[in-house]
């Protein structure tokens, strides 16, 4: 057999339809697709297609361990040109045709290859049913929101709480979690349970169904019935029948226990009515049929309510990665073709249309416009972007058209990591959560313990002639009306809305323990540069040496400095050569340059050398510093790159760092909040002290080393503050993770972003407020879910035992048990989507 070099599957040579010649040695290929795709690559030209042999249509293809040739193949295995229409990969249908694609989808078509889909169906453009692909990455898992380490690689329930599981990656077109299922159960047993409903309760009120017994009526209400407890609660069932299995009791369980304790002491009246001699003659007849599917009907109409809240929680990041297109204008030889944005390459050229969504992360190539990023950032205000900027993708394009160059896949797109990072921040548990973990653990052991207790003391205390159905009652009633899964969804479902809000305004918080640890926040560290300042040095003022023998001036001094520093990536050369480009100076020829790490750099302009650099450096060589010059410079605030011509300083250049516009309001909102924030920076105690002042900053820590931000972090908590820092550069990284919370900003480096808890996606100090307030709704939020839950179940169960009776006369029916327990789970939720307003 033989390798198809561009998917890898087996060929067999004697039936393959589709071959080529490449130097003396020919090869083959499962369609016309890969064999387009191995032509272009190595410039061989495609021969025209023989008749098919009459045995082509029984050629095999079998999935063989992948071989590439170290390229991607654009539009993945079997992809014919855009030209072609698909070839149907030449008659082979493997689920392996599809293992080389970008894209790892759980099933695709074998016909066109730009089809694939997560779950099984057909394919809209040629009706063939999606192949399996055991290849496929699943990137689509399931897990339980209430207990997180529970994942599953298909939809089902949680064998611990019986809870839906629930997506890990959202997608524009979510699975309704079993919604619609549960619909149609609630609809039957509706429709079933009301006329029960009206023949059970209808005698005490003195209607009764004409002409038929007493007995009859019994044997109608079980027929009524049986179909609301056995196919209306099936999946109730399941989930009881599986907690029992595992060794988890649940919910489910004590449902399971209660609706099937009140149908069997139902069917026993029914049946042998000579047992209950007391109440089996009267109205009722000691039948539970009614109560047996209300149950199932209320708790069907709380799954079902409850879903859908679960899904508004999960709809913020559906909708967020609907806004990514589906495909893109990729450029290719001067020709334009769309194709799906899986394929695209990091190096691709994409054209975006005026109007149109970018498709990617990339780098504008050609052309200016203005975005909207909202999606991405919250801010409202579309942003300006031409040729060097960066764009993300699913941000809209405005009035210009842009070309831009791929600079991330679909899987690495900043799109795609805030969903990553919001989906396990939403799974992870906060410290709050496991007082609630602790008791929910032995919480139906428990319940099913006060259930007997409370049978039993019926059966020993109860009304004589009804001992037996009072205990029965007070026993189903207790089961009903316990609810574990208000207390385990209290934090987690709290945690999912807020996290999801907070992505909303381009705050991403990795971790649900980050959240709580940010609502305690009272002490907060900024590092200067990049966070309270835009990060972009600019030439701030140029100061002269009034000795200077040959009498330069600003232009002569700053071009030359730009010619010599024209070569290095250093930000502040950058601004040097920017400035002189701003001032169209026209620069000379530098040559033997050489950067001199940590002190500066040396060039030679017509036989002079100049050196550009720390003062240290310049006196190392014999450079003197000028003493008025250096009074001056002393005097003015900036970072200060001092200029030598030979050995002759004769000048110094000023940089400043803007200050961010919002970062006054930013502090002024952090101590509105209650919070003493700080600032450690590594740039000299003049600058620091400037910037600290104009922002509203009273404690700095001047030129300090990321060693010295970490012990000003450590001894404010040894004082028993919760501190926060915000830093954005890689010398903030140790500062950062030595921070209660770490929170980087979103425009520095990926280090600091990795290192952090919140990372802060437009880079706006304001939205560290924001975060703050948000993280303090939340913990309220849960605090009052948890209060809820423990004093719905502290004060329900009791009552549904009958504890009033001997004052108050009241008990509890186990209908209104079970309307009770639904409410809890919805009524906890229905709290925790407040946080998204």
């Amino acid at each position: 057999m033989a390798i198809d070099p561009i998917c890898g599957m087996q060929v067999d040579p004697g039936t393959a339809r589709f071959s080529l010649e490449h130097d003396g040695e020919p090869v083959y290929f499962c369609s016309a697709g890969c064999q387009s795709q191995y032509a272009r690559r190595h410039g061989l030209s495609v021969p025209d297609r023989a008749p098919q042999p009459a045995n082509a249509g029984v050629f095999q293809i079998q999935m063989g361990p992948p071989v590439s040739d170290g390229e991607d193949s654009v539009g993945g295995c079997c992809a014919a040109p855009a030209s072609e229409p698909p070839s149907c990969c030449g008659g082979a249908s493997s689920a392996g045709s599809k293992a080389n694609r970008v894209v790892q989808s759980a099933y695709f078509c074998p016909c066109c290859p730009t089809v694939e889909s997560d779950s099984p169906g057909d394919c809209p453009h040629c009706g063939m049913p999606l192949q399996a692909n055991p290849a496929a990455r699943r990137d689509v898992e399931y897990v339980c929101p209430m207990h997180p380490e529970v994942r599953r690689a298909e939809p089902g329930a949680c064998p611990i709480c019986g809870m839906d599981l629930e997506p890990t990656r959202p997608t524009a077109t979510a699975d309704d979690m079993g919604r619609a299922d549960i619909s149609r159960r609630l609809v039957v047993a509706a429709t079933l349970t009301t006329p029960l409903f009206l023949i059970a309760m209808g005698p005490m009120i003195g209607l009764r169904l004409p002409g038929v017994s007493h007995q009859v009526a019994g044997w109608l209400q079980f027929a009524l019935a049986l179909p609301v407890v056995t196919w209306s609660a099936w999946p109730l069932w399941t989930r009881a029948v599986n907690s029992v299995i595992h060794r988890s009791p649940n919910m489910f369980t004590l449902i399971a226990l209660g609706t099937w304790a009140a149908l069997g002491l139902s069917l026993v009246a029914l049946i042998t009515p000579g047992l209950l001699p007391t109440w089996a003659n009267q109205d009722h007849g000691g039948w539970y049929f009614e109560s047996a599917a209300v149950i199932i009907t209320l708790v069907l109409l709380g799954q079902w309510l409850e879903i859908g809240a679960r899904l508004k929680v999960q709809s913020a990041l559906g909708q967020l990665l609907a806004l990514n297109p589906t495909h893109a204008t990729l450029l290719t030889e001067g020709q334009e073709q769309s194709v799906p944005i899986e394929q695209l390459k990091v190096g691709d050229r994409v054209r975006v249309k005026p109007g149109e969504r970018v498709p990617i992360d990339g780098h504008v190539l050609e052309g200016a416009s203005h975005l909207d990023e909202a999606m991405v950032t919250g801010e409202s205000l579309p942003v300006a972007r031409e040729s060097g900027d960066d764009v993300v993708g699913g941000t809209i394009n405005g009035e210009g058209a842009l070309l831009i160059e791929v600079r991330a896949t679909t899987r690495d797109s900043l799109l795609a990591r805030i969903i990553h990072a919001v989906t396990e921040a939403q799974r992870t548990r906060a410290p709050i959560q496991k007082l609630a973990d602790q008791v929910a653990s032995v919480f139906v052991p428990i319940v099913i313990v006060c259930a007997l207790a409370a049978a039993l003391a019926w059966w020993i205390w109860g009304p004589a002639d009804e001992r037996l159905s009072s205990a029965a009652l007070a026993a189903i009633s207790v089961l009903l009306i316990a609810c574990p899964c208000a207390l385990g969804l209290a934090t987690p479902v709290s945690i999912m809305v807020g996290v999801g809000r907070a992505a909303r305004g381009g705050i991403l918080i990795k971790q649900g323990a980050a959240l709580q640890r940010l609502a305690q926040v009272r002490t907060i560290v900024f590092d200067k540069t990049g966070t309270l300042t835009e990060g972009k040095a600019r030439v701030d003022r140029i100061e002269l040496a009034e000795d200077s023998a040959e009498g330069f001036d600003e232009a002569r001094v700053l071009a030359s400095a730009a010619a010599v520093e024209r070569g290095s990536e250093h930000p502040l050369a950058a601004a040097i050569v920017l400035e002189a480009q701003r001032r169209e100076l026209s620069l000379p020829t530098a040559a033997e340059i050489s950067i001199q790490a940590g002190s500066g750099v040396r060039g030679r302009i017509d036989g002079h050398v100049w050196r550009l650099g720390r003062a240290p450096w310049l006196e190392e060589v014999g450079g003197r510093i000028p003493e008025g010059l250096r009074k001056r410079v002393d005097s003015v605030t900036g970072t200060v790159v001092w200029v030598a011509r030979d050995t002759n300083v004769i000048g110094a250049i000023v940089l400043a760092d803007a200050i961010k516009p919002n970062a006054v309001e930013a502090v002024r909102s952090l101590r509105e909040l209650g919070c003493t924030v700080h600032l450690a920076s590594g740039d000299r105690a003049a600058v620091a002290r400037s910037v600290a002042a104009q922002v509203g900053i009273e404690q700095v820590l001047p030129d300090a080393l990321p060693e010295d931000k970490q012990r000003l972090i450590r001894s404010l908590q040894q004082t028993g503050q919760v501190v926060a820092m915000v830093g954005d550069g890689i010398n903030d990284a140790p500062s950062l993770a030595a921070a209660d919370v770490g929170i980087a900003m979103g425009t520095g480096t990926d280090v600091a972003i990795e290192t952090a808890d919140v990372s802060l996606v437009a880079g706006d100090p304001r939205a560290l407020a924001e975060a703050i307030r948000l993280s303090r709704r939340v913990m309220t939020n849960i605090r009052q879910n948890l209060f809820f839950a423990f004093a719905y179940n502290a004060i329900g169960i009791p009552i549904a035992a009958g504890v009033l009776y001997p004052w108050l006369g009241w008990t509890l029916s186990p209908m209104v048990a079970a309307a009770a327990m639904s409410f809890s789970s919805v009524s906890v939720i229905g709290n925790a989507l407040r946080l998204r307003t």
